[in-house]
Formats: C-alpha cells, structure tokens, sequence
C-alpha cells in the first residue's frame, strides 16, 4: 500500500532535480526548508522529528543546500519517510504552505481498519498500522541502530550521534 501524504503523493516519486524545482518555489516564496523523518506515517501522526533546524534565510539560489539536507536525511534513514516541509512564516499565517514526501521505505505494508460496536448499535472505526506492530527503529526492515536517539544535526555535520553520558558533566 502506498502511503498518500502531502502534495503530489498521488503522483510517481520525485526526481531531485523536481525536489529542488519545489524547494527553489517554496523559497521563491519566502518559505522556510526543513527536513523532517519518521517510521510512523499514520495519517493523524503530525510529529515527525526534524532534520535539523528549518531554513529560514535560504534564497532561491540557495536551493542546493536544503537539498543536501534531503540527501543526508536519506542516507542516515533510507527506510524510513522523509519529507520537504515549506513553511511559511509569513504575519497571520505561520503555517505549512508546502509539504511532500521525498524517501519511502521500499515495502509500505499498509494500514488495518479495525471496527467496534458500541452501544445502540453505533459503530467506531480505528486505523491500525501494520507498521506499530515493531518497535521504534525496526519498522520498515530497519535493523534499529539508529533508532530515535539519532541526532540529525550531528549526522548532517558528521559530529556522530547522540548520547546521554554526557549529561549533567561540565
């Protein structure tokens, strides 16, 4: 099952040179880039953990630079969703003016939908991933070393991952 999130995901995937046509709009628009990941899709799952920190100041030319964004998320997470957000940050609006999917996992298993009766006869239906039945950092055939403690900023600058032991140390 493909997963159908944001603009153009009815469509085939992107090629990076259609990505940075997208990013070079969204900036033309004075939008801001980032980059945002997650191995869990679910339609009501807005939280996606951030790449790094968004582009604010990018000009249009500036477009190969949210592209290596893209490039490094990809590579640190190939089986996971990644997506484009443009953000636009504009007085009165300061919303999600562009998003779009950019790397899927190669096997998209889907979603169940799962029925309940209620009383007088009222029926609720929930969405089930098939997707949550492995932990976080396994879905999608991840082996998990990277799991939810990778720092993406780190990864981008190759200053390594993120770790708790040096908490609290001076």
């Amino acid at each position: 099952m493909r997963i159908t999130q944001g603009t153009f995901s009815f469509l085939d995937d992107l090629t990076d040179d259609e990505i940075e046509a997208q990013i070079r709009y969204g900036l033309q628009n004075g939008w801001a880039i980032m980059v945002e990941y997650t191995d869990d899709p679910h339609p009501r799952n807005s939280y996606w953990d951030m790449w790094k920190q968004p582009e604010f100041d990018l000009t249009p030319d500036e477009a190969d630079v949210a592209m290596r964004d893209v490039h490094a998320c990809r590579e640190a997470f190939p089986n996971y969703y990644v997506k484009v957000v443009c953000y636009d940050s504009s007085l009165g609006r300061q919303t999600s003016a562009l998003s779009f999917l950019v790397n899927r996992p190669a096997e998209e298993p889907g979603f169940r939908l799962e029925r309940q009766d209620k009383a007088d006869r009222q029926m609720r239906y929930t969405i089930h991933p098939y997707a949550q039945e492995e932990p976080v950092g396994r879905r999608y055939g991840s082996r998990g070393d990277l799991g939810s403690r990778r720092d993406g900023a780190s990864a981008a600058y190759g200053i390594g991952a993120a770790s708790d032991d040096g908490i609290g140390e001076s």
